[in-house]
């Protein structure tokens, strides 16, 4: 008897310990982020800018952390259907919003009652990519530089056309901004997107506008279209030989941004490992590759980095929108 109670007890003891021991190993399991996939909600249709930087980015990131990554298309009414899914999501870390600065620095300028807020309802994570447009010219245009063009603008003022991929357009407020700053006088003929303008372009029925490479890139080459300027802070590698408007106008700055957001409540935790993996991705060589050939530059930084580049559009851009006289609808 005495032997069968020493047997029960050290029984007793190995499961206590037994259990004791697999707790904090279970936890550990239950808390290992990520565990499960991801998902990048996009605010436009499939093939454009925010959708290409987050498919080329989810699929790298999945290979990182070895969950999928999967991107949702939730277009429409200017983001709020995305911002809706994002706020109706769990604030687990799983889900974010991947989308270009003119959902927190257009939108509300333009459109009343947006039923979103970048304040309060979104964390920076990381920004991921810009994509500068280039100011191009019919090659009949007499100006091959920059300076000639602002020269010929100036003497003849209210004679040149400009196309643009519509009124509010970061096209349309690169030109706006430009014409501000310079004192520029340029006609505004809008077009329902690039699909529209660069054809304008080449055939003569506009002088000038801004527009991203990809869709230039083939005219350039046939000598059917100048690059005079490229609208980034800074020039780009993909043609370096390009100024940026920056160089006659200090902190000329409209190339599109792309980042990756979180909803407000998201774990830090989250948060970091993300942007931290999005800063590795960034910098990939065939990472660069692939954006580069889409006419994006990759940057890949901090949630600090990303709130002052918001910030920063934001302000730039509300001047623009006042420049160009355009009033909330």
């Amino acid at each position: 008897m005495k032997h069968r109670r020493h047997l029960i007890h050290l029984i007793a003891s190995l499961v206590l310990a037994t259990g004791t021991l697999a707790l904090p190993l279970q936890a550990s399991a239950q808390s290992a982020y990520p565990n499960k996939p991801i998902r990048f909600i996009v605010p436009y249709s499939a093939g454009g800018l925010p959708d290409t930087v987050a498919r080329i980015f989810a699929q790298r990131l999945g290979e990182k952390i070895g969950q999928s990554v999967v991107v949702d298309n939730k277009p429409g009414a200017n983001g709020v259907v995305a911002a809706q899914a994002l706020a109706a999501s769990p604030k687990d870390g799983y889900t974010f919003l991947v989308t270009d600065g003119s959902m927190f620095s257009i939108n509300p300028a333009i459109y009343k009652n947006l039923g979103y807020d970048y304040k309060r309802d979104f964390m920076p994570v990381s920004l991921m990519a810009r994509a500068p447009l280039y100011l191009a010219v019919y090659p009949k245009v007499p100006a091959n530089t920059l300076q000639e063009f602002v020269a010929l603008a100036k003497a003849k003022p209210g004679t040149l056309n400009y196309g643009s991929s519509g009124v509010g357009s970061t096209h349309h407020l690169t030109m706006e901004a430009m014409k501000a700053s310079l004192g520029l006088d340029l006609t505004h003929v809008p077009f329902k997107g690039s699909g529209q303008s660069v054809p304008a372009l080449i055939g003569g029925q506009v002088e000038v506008l801004f527009s991203a490479l990809p869709s230039l890139a083939g005219f350039v080459k046939a000598g059917q279209v100048k690059l005079l300027a490229t609208n980034s802070a800074q020039r780009s590698a993909q043609a370096p030989n390009v100024p940026a408007i920056s160089e006659i106008i200090p902190g000329f700055d409209f190339a599109p941004i792309v980042g990756v957001l979180a909803a407000t409540g998201t774990p830090l935790s989250a948060i970091e490992r993300i942007s931290q993996e999005i800063t590795v991705i960034a910098k990939m060589p065939n990472v660069i590759t692939l954006l580069n050939n889409a006419g994006i530059d990759p940057i890949g930084s901090g949630p600090a980095d990303y709130k002052k580049a918001i910030l920063g559009e934001n302000e730039r851009l509300a001047k623009a929108i006042a420049a160009a006289g355009i009033k909330p609808e």
